[in-house]
Parts: structure tokens; C-alpha cells; sequence
């Protein structure tokens, strides 16, 4: 960004064009053009408002009209006992819960600490406040923390793991 004074002469025409009522951008074109500088418009706006000089009047804009607003959280709880607010209704209905697939296995619910470095360790309950959670505690599948019921459940077809082993797969049989 290149620095320019200002002469007495562009000041001088600064204030000669702001008397004509030109716009900032048009003073600033004249300028340019007369002196041969290459003076911005906000350059000119800059330095009117250091040498004190007010630019050209606006004209008054007509006054848009307000669009109503959603009243807001903190404004719906202020309205008072009397007066009910009214949202309009809902347009998405709540979904069933879906089944939720289970095994047919009775777990042993032992603790975190009673685990065994051996045991599967599927949770269950935590669902509610203050609820423990338990784990299954039978033997776990190799190479896996839960046992060969829970494998499947929470790995069966379709799981991420399944799909990027048939990718690679997939990957070696290309490259061959």
C-alpha cells in the first residue's frame, strides 16, 4: 500500500469539491484526475474528517417498515400467567422407539472392578439416574472385549468394521 501526502492544493480542491456537494468517490475521481494522484475514496473520507470538513448531505432514506419477530425463549417466559403464547403445531410426529435387538444370554452383572482381564464386557443399565451399570462377565471371543453373543450383536453385518475389511479386500483383488 503506497502512502501519499496531502498537498495544500488537494486539500484546497478537497474542500472546493465538498462545497460543489460532490460524493467522496467522485471528489476522489477529480482529484485523481486533475493532480494525476491516485487518491482512494477512502482516502478522501479520511482526510475530510482530519481537516475537520463535513461531506456532502445525505439524503433521508424512508423509514422500512418493522417485520414482526418470533418471540424468544427468554420473552415467552416473562409473558404473564394470564396470557398463553401459542406455537404453531407440531409438524413432525415423535417416532417409535425401535425394537432393539437382544441376545439370549443371562448376564452375570458383575462390577467393573470384579471383571477378570477374560470377561466380556457388554454393559447394561446406567439408563437412569443413580442406576449402576453392570457388565455380562462370560467369557469373551478372542481378539474382542465382549463374548461371542455380543460380538454378533454389536458387530454383526453391515457394522463400519465389516464394511472398510471388504473394501481392502476389494483394494488387493484390484491391484492384483
Amino acid at each position: 500500500m503506497q502512502s501519499f501526502s496531502w498537498t495544500d492544493q488537494h486539500s484546497q480542491a478537497l474542500r472546493e469539491y465538498l462545497a460543489r456537494g460532490m460524493s467522496f468517490s467522485q471528489i476522489a475521481k477529480a482529484i485523481n484526475a486533475r493532480f494525476n494522484t491516485v487518491y482512494s475514496r477512502n482516502a478522501t473520507i479520511g482526510r475530510a474528517r482530519r481537516l475537520g470538513l463535513s461531506g456532502p448531505e445525505r439524503p433521508e432514506r424512508p423509514a422500512r417498515p418493522k417485520l414482526p419477530t418470533k418471540p424468544s425463549r427468554a420473552r415467552i417466559k416473562k409473558v404473564s400467567e394470564g396470557v398463553r403464547a401459542v406455537f404453531p403445531p407440531k409438524l413432525v410426529e415423535p417416532a417409535e422407539m425401535p425394537k432393539l435387538r437382544c441376545v439370549g444370554i443371562v448376564p452375570r452383572h458383575l462390577s467393573l472392578v470384579d471383571l477378570d482381564p477374560g470377561d466380556c464386557r457388554y454393559p447394561y443399565g446406567g439408563d437412569k439416574d443413580g442406576e449402576a451399570i453392570t457388565f455380562c462377565g462370560h467369557p469373551r471371543r478372542e481378539g474382542s472385549s465382549y463374548c461371542v453373543a455380543h460380538f454378533h450383536l454389536t458387530s454383526g453385518p453391515g457394522t463400519a468394521s465389516e464394511r472398510s475389511a471388504g473394501r481392502v479386500l476389494l483394494r488387493l483383488v484390484e491391484a492384483a
